[in-house]
């Protein structure tokens, strides 16, 4: 009974401990080519996924660039192959990964 009473006495403060942890997001930047001309188009559907943070057309190499988070790095995946790269008129991609802890 004593331990019960210990951890309620301490609950405050194990709440608080876990509320101050710091989200750390799973970030990844991908780089689009895409059909001529479709740049607006793909810019829209991307914009309607959740896990995608900023959008930018872009001059040279790449069409598009879009930076992606997600809390799991598993799901972050899933959603580069499953959702973006499946939008049409995608014609490839190049995925870079952030380094967790160097931002």
């Amino acid at each position: 009974m004593n331990k019960i009473k210990q951890i309620f006495i301490n609950l405050p403060f194990i709440l608080n401990n876990i509320l101050l942890i710091p989200d750390i997001m799973a970030t990844a930047y991908v780089l689009i080519n895409c059909e001529l001309g479709k740049e607006e188009t793909i810019i829209e559907s991307l914009k309607h996924l959740d896990s995608v943070k900023e959008v930018h057309g872009t001059f040279g190499a790449y069409d598009i660039i879009a930076k992606i988070e997600h809390a799991e790095k598993e799901k972050l995946r899933e959603i580069i192959i499953w959702s973006i790269r499946k939008i049409e008129y995608i014609r490839s991609t190049l995925t870079l990964m952030g380094i967790e802890g160097q931002n």
